[in-house]
């Protein structure tokens, strides 16, 4: 991590847990209507396509600089779908700039990539997620709300390696009998490759997806349907709270992730908080409500730094292992808020 001054000892939430990584939408907007993000018939067309209601460029870094200084070190920007953002390379180029901060990351959806991957990697973004849930092209324009195409992502997957992302992730929510037919192709697809498929499974992320837990697939079940193909090997876990439960091939063709929030709930090591694009702060990614942090930001970094601290001592959210009980029937944030 790079060095730097902090104001204040790092803080830690009442289970222990420090802030290390920020998730930080930059757009509410979406090309796609995903019906576990952001389905058509619940979300209306043009939403967050109001710029007003979005930080600014100045305001986004002054709350980025904020954050590092409380040891925030990864950062990852999303949306909605980012790549819709006016100017988005010049904003990585600022962010890339921000001391503490030595991971950057995106994620995509990966249909305007084409034309974004070389400016956003000679901005300084360091790495690349993109969202693949099939690779049937019928299959995959379904999943999208009817709004994307299979090859407009497979060209920015092409300029992505082109640009010099050579370890891409691809993330896929998994729904039974929607796209679990999906899993082998797309391990298939990236096996003997340097990229990264992760399977992630459903959640009840929001209010307006209609999640259902009969549609959940459990990660044992599609390690054990990839294992049987393809046999499998457990890695170590690179660095404490890593999300993803880490496979390797046994013949060396690569690896895949697991997700497994649903069967196996991770909050113990939750270091992350999010920042919708509107500046509200967010806990935990099936938190009810945020923390307007906008009115800081003309006060500086150091302002937005007390104040993120004194909330982050209070945080104590870990509502995957809560799940099903009366402390988990609360209200969500939308996915499309937060960049999940």
């Amino acid at each position: 991590m790079s060095a730097i001054a902090h104001p204040q000892a790092l803080p830690l939430d009442r289970l222990g847990r420090p802030l290390r990584d920020l998730r930080l939408s930059v757009i509410e907007a979406c090309n796609y209507r995903c019906g576990y993000c952001m389905p058509a018939d619940r979300i209306p067309e043009g939403h967050g396509l109001d710029a007003a209601s979005r930080l600014s460029f100045d305001e986004i870094e002054v709350l980025v600089r904020g954050f590092a200084r409380l040891g925030m070190h990864k950062l990852r920007i999303t949306g909605g779908e980012p790549l819709l953002r006016k100017g988005l390379p010049e904003l990585v180029a600022r962010l890339a700039k921000v001391p503490g901060v030595d991971d950057l990351a995106l994620t995509t959806n990966g249909s305007l990539l084409a034309a974004l991957a070389r400016p956003l990697r000679d901005a300084g973004l360091h790495r690349l997620t993109i969202s693949l849930d099939a690779l049937e092209p019928a299959v995959f324009r379904e999943l999208s709300g009817g709004r994307g195409e299979l090859a407009d992502v497979e060209a920015g997957i092409a300029a992505a390696e082109a640009a010099g992302f050579d370890r891409l992730k691809f993330n896929c929510v998994v729904q039974r009998g929607v796209n679990d037919d999906q899993v082998l192709p797309l391990v298939e697809r990236f096996r003997g490759t340097p990229h990264v498929v992760r399977f992630i499974e459903y959640m009840d992320v929001g209010t307006c997806n209609g999640w259902d837990r009969s549609r959940v697939v459990p990660s044992v079940q599609l390690r054990d349907r990839i294992d049987a193909r393809w046999p499998l090997r457990a890695l170590d876990a690179r660095y404490r709270g890593e999300v993803a439960s880490r496979y390797a091939f046994e013949d060396g063709s690569g690896e895949v992730g697991f997700v497994s929030s649903v069967s196996e709930p991770f909050c113990g090591d939750c270091h992350r908080a999010r920042v919708s694009a509107d500046g509200r702060l967010y806990t935990c990614l099936f938190a009810g409500d945020g923390h307007d942090l906008r009115p800081l930001l003309r006060h500086g970094e150091l302002a937005v730094a007390d104040r993120v601290a004194g909330l982050w001592d209070g945080r104590e959210d870990r509502y995957s292992e809560l799940r099903g009980s009366a402390a988990g029937s609360r209200r969500h944030v939308e996915m499309f808020l937060v960049g999940g």
